[in-house]
This record gives C-alpha cells, structure tokens and sequence, in this order.
C-alpha cells in the first residue's frame, strides 16, 4: 500500500532533488593591476611616452588623434556568483574595471591623464525576486 500523505511526498520529492542543487562563485582578471602610485608618478607636461611605458607598460589601445595620441590602459575584474536547484537557476555578474587614459602631444610628451578605479569593487552578487 502506497501512503498518499502529502508531507511524505514533499519530503520524499525535496531529498530526490537535493543531490540536483548546485551553486559555484568564480572570479577572473583581465591585464595586469594599474598601481595608483605608479599612475601618481605621470605629470602632465613632464612626463614623456617613455616614462608611461616604464610605469604602465605597453598599453590596450593607442587611439590616434591627428598628430596627437591618447593610450588606454584598463585592468578589469569579473567576479560571478549562481545557485541551481531543480529548474531554477539564479546568476549574477559584476564586472568593475580600473582605466588610465593618457593623453599625449605630437612630441609625446603627456598632456593630460584620466583615471577611474573600480576594480576593487566587483562583488559576488545573486539577483533577489
């Protein structure tokens, strides 16, 4: 005789689908750390390409501005985090970056430099109903 109680069921039904739960968190990087202090050291109007390149190293992208140039350098974080169980699965992504942009004249001589960090930021975040 087969019991047709409901709380069996449910119990039976949730210690069936336990071993189908899951859930994972994982972190990945992008280029190499941009040191705020290493940044500091760049002077608009005293540093040159070649004190950029010392500091930083060799850029993401150089973007030509008619004689001029800009050099983008960026280290980004990607952190995830996700639960599984049975037919509902949440994820949440948080990608943060750290940018220096430095903006150089015809003679390579820096201009003007542009910074945003954001990396340390990146968190492990599951969306909530």
């Amino acid at each position: 005789m087969i019991d047709t109680n409901p709380l069996l069921r449910a119990g039976l039904a949730l210690a069936l689908a336990l071993p189908l739960a899951g859930c994972f968190l994982s972190r990945s990087t992008a280029n190499p750390v941009l040191p705020p202090e290493a940044v500091a050291q760049i002077v608009p109007g005293q540093s040159t390409a070649d004190d950029v390149t010392r500091l930083l190293g060799a850029p993401n992208e150089v973007v030509q501005l008619g004689r001029r140039s800009a050099w983008r350098y960026e280290h980004t974080v990607e952190k995830q985090a996700a639960a599984f169980l049975i037919l509902l699965g949440l994820r949440g992504v948080d990608t943060q970056s750290d940018r220096v942009w430095v903006f150089f004249d015809e003679a390579d001589n820096v201009l003007h430099v542009g910074t945003l960090f954001q990396a340390s930021e990146a968190d492990y975040d599951v969306p909530v109903f």
